[in-house]
Order: C-alpha cells, then structure tokens, then sequence
C-alpha cells in the first residue's frame, strides 16, 4: 500500500520536472482533491494508506495537472472577491488583479441612485456577480459572444442568488443593444497582443481561451471599440471600469475624446502597472 507521504513525495518529483510552479502546494491541494480530505488531514496522517481508487484518482489528476493544465479547470472552481465560481476552458481563470475592477465598481456605484450597469464579456461572471452581491439595488447586463460562456455565468449567478438581477445578452460588445442606458460600464477584455502570446506561462497559453487573452492584433481592437461604442449606451455622468494590459497605458489614454470624458485616470496593480482605467462620461 502507498501511504499519503510516499504519494506525495513522488507527486512533487513529477511536477517539478515538468516544470509546475510550486510543486509541493500543488501536489497536497491534488491530493486533497482526490481523496476529498482536507489539508489537515493529510499532515496530520502522513502513514496513511491510500485506497487503489484513491491512487488512480490521484495518478489522474497528476498527469493533468504535469501536463500544465491549470488546478482551477481540474478543480472547476476559483475563488474570486471571496465568492467560489465555476470555471472551465470556455471562460478564463478570474485573477486577483481584476479584483480591482470590483472594489472600484462598488465605491462608484453604491452611493448613486441608478445602480445599472453592463459587463463587456462577462467569461465566468466574476466581476457582476461579486459587484450584484455587494451593491444593494444594483442590476447588470452582462455581455458575450460565447453561448457556452453565458451559460457559465447564468450558473454563476444562480449559484450566488443573484441571477434575477443580471440579463445575459449574446453580443459582439454592444451590438446587440438597443436603447440602453448604463450607469457604469465594466469589462477586462482581452487585451494581450498576439506577438506576446507565446511568451505566456504554458497554463495560460496553452489551455485558457484564446479569445479571452488576446485580440489577435495587438491587443487594443477590443478595447477601442468600447472606448468608442461607450457614450451609446452610457448615461451622462456614467462611468467606464476596464482592465488593460502592461505597457498599454498611454496608447489606451489617447483613445479617449477629451469633448466626452472627463479623465480618463489610471490606478496602478500591486505592481505598480497601470492596470484599471477610470473614465466619466460628460
């Protein structure tokens, strides 16, 4: 019999020759999943016998998780603003940074009377859901091309009891709209410019959704188009959240038409990078 400790140890070794990021962490939150122990547990028994079933579990995971595909579409779930959400390929893996984009959206919004606002390609429904459970009042449309993308986010919101305050719209950014008016515009678009495409970690590259990352040009034709689709369906004085990317800050500034917007004002990530873009429709 394999106990947890030789498991393990061999899980770690396998990893790490291929080249995952903190081998050890990832093995036990592997084992975890294959076992359905918790943490704990598995340090608090490191003699104990793993059932055959559990080893082929576990040796599953592990050839997955080696072959770079990331823990969230193994898992299914990643935590985001305190909220657990499903992910799979279709959507991408909601990011700390993004946060941002909430925290900034629930300042803004909570102290206005109209709280409705829109999501540009809403993937898991992250960034709505987390701000329809925080703003009292509030209500959202949220925007994608995917159907299978609109379907994650329905289930996301059901499962965080807010599926009655958001409308799930198929749409190429605002096409589909007709006499819409918002408050606040949110979206983190993707923004990667398909040169730097191959410099990704494998994760990313290899097993998040292309058209969530990258335009296929150079990472701005998304983001222009709402710059310049916003004041359709944004009410004066409603204001555009968007996630841009590194090195994007002054060519995504010079989108802006000064006789329209007020700003737009730039706030930096942990890292110092211009990360979350603030503009106010005049």
């Amino acid at each position: 019999m394999t106990s947890i400790a030789e498991s393990l140890i061999r899980a770690e070794s396998i990893l790490a020759a291929n080249g995952v990021a903190e081998p050890r962490r990832e093995a036990v939150s592997l084992l975890m999943l294959a076992t359905k122990r918790d943490r704990t547990f598995l340090y608090a028994h490191p003699e104990s016998a793993l059932s055959s079933d559990e080893l082929d579990n576990y040796d599953s995971l592990l050839q997955r998780r080696a072959a770079r595909e990331p823990f969230q579409y193994i898992s299914g779930v990643q935590e985001f603003y305190g909220l657990e959400f499903e992910v799979t390929p279709d959507v991408l893996i909601p990011r700390p940074e993004t946060e941002m984009v909430v925290e900034r959206a629930i300042e803004i919004l909570s102290p206005r009377a109209d709280k409705r606002f829109c999501e540009v390609g809403i993937g898991s429904g992250c960034i709505a859901v987390s701000i329809l459970r925080h703003v009292a009042g509030s209500s959202a449309v949220g925007l994608d091309v995917s159907d299978e993308v609109l379907r994650i986010a329905r289930r996301n919101s059901e499962k965080h009891g807010v599926a009655e305050k958001l409308s799930l719209v198929k749409s190429d950014v605002f096409s589909a709209l007709v006499d819409a008016k918002f408050e606040m515009i949110v979206s983190n678009p993707p923004y990667v410019p398909v040169r730097d495409m191959d410099g990704l970690q494998a994760e990313v590259r290899s097993f998040e959704p292309r058209a969530a990352l990258t335009d296929g040009l150079d990472g701005l034709s998304i983001i222009r188009r709402i710059v310049t689709d916003a004041p359709r369906v944004l009410s004066p004085g409603g204001v555009l959240l968007m996630e841009i990317g590194f090195n994007q800050s002054e060519k995504v500034v010079e989108m802006f038409n000064v006789s329209r917007w007020r700003g737009p004002k730039l706030f930096p990530d942990l890292q110092g990078i211009p990360r979350l873009l603030f503009s106010e429709l005049i």
